[in-house]
């Protein structure tokens, strides 16, 4: 029993060291880039909505000309990829300054409450700041409570007098066609 507890008592110790890595996304993490948006698309209840492809995230992600229109961090641990946040830069006409919109921000199930979310946050935060942006935002489904509680803790506020809406599909495809008629 003694060396039962012994042993739990190192593992606690070795876990509490364990250190987030967080790092840009590199084109041999698309696979995994991926891998997450499927399983953050079965948290989010919607598990075949996604039409993205490995050629289409290299083409956001890393152009072979010109600059990207999307960027992604990536949130390890001990070499695993455990995260990561999709996000792109926005322009506030209120501000006139840019920001970032965060896409999606996922962390493995398994790996929640290592600090992966958060220091995934901070990262974003870091690269506003450095580049004098003025906004980081996002949106968060309103039945995804424990989200909405982490996100609050670190000081987000609701922007609820907001509706959001969105054009897509056969809609798209005719509002885009009465340009030409």
């Amino acid at each position: 029993m003694r060396l039962a507890r012994t042993r739990v008592r190192q593992l606690v110790s070795s876990l509490s060291t364990v250190t987030v890595t967080i790092r840009d996304a590199a084109p041999t993490d698309v696979p995994e880039i991926l891998r997450l948006v499927h399983a953050l698309a079965v948290y989010e209840k919607e598990p075949d909505a996604v039409e993205a492809t490995e050629t289409d995230f290299t083409a956001a992600l890393f152009p072979e000309s010109g600059t990207p229109t999307t960027r992604c961090l990536i949130a390890e641990l001990d070499g695993t990829v455990i995260g990561m946040a999709v996000w792109y830069v926005t322009f506030s006409t209120w501000t006139g300054r840019n920001g970032i919109w965060l896409e999606d921000l996922f962390v493995d199930p398994a790996h929640r409450g290592a600090g992966a979310g958060k220091a995934l946050l901070v990262r974003l935060a870091e690269i506003c700041v450095e580049n004098d942006w003025r906004r980081l935002e996002w949106w968060v489904l309103t039945w995804n409570e424990p989200s909405i509680a982490f996100y609050r803790s670190l000081g987000s506020v609701p922007q609820n007098e907001w509706e959001v809406h969105r054009i897509d599909g056969a809609e798209l495809l005719e509002l885009g066609a009465a340009g030409g008629s």
